[in-house]
């Protein structure tokens, strides 16, 4: 029973390595990085900053200025679904 219970948690926190792989998918990867300032800030950042998701899948469907400093996000062609994905995957990285 516990090897069970286990299994259903591996599977459970696998989604965010493939949230990770969309990430990179996307090219959010080229400004962004897990733990450390790129052009934009870090995931982990973004996840202390925020609680909201609806915040981060807007940020990501339309762009964001002045949040961060002076580089503006531009807006990122991606689907409702997979801005969803994304957002959930930063805000695990508390």
């Amino acid at each position: 029973m516990k090897y069970h219970i286990l299994l259903i948690l591996a599977c459970l926190a696998a989604p965010a390595m493939a949230d990770e792989s969309l990430a990179k998918a996307k090219n959010c990867m080229v400004c962004h990085a897990t733990d450390k300032k790129v052009m934009g800030p870090a995931f982990k950042d973004v996840a202390a900053k925020y609680d909201d998701a609806s915040t981060v899948v807007a940020s990501i469907k339309n762009g964001s200025k002045g949040k961060w400093g002076a580089i503006p996000m531009p807006p990122n062609k991606v689907s409702d679904e997979d801005a969803q994905k994304l957002a959930q995957w930063i805000l695990s990285l508390k």
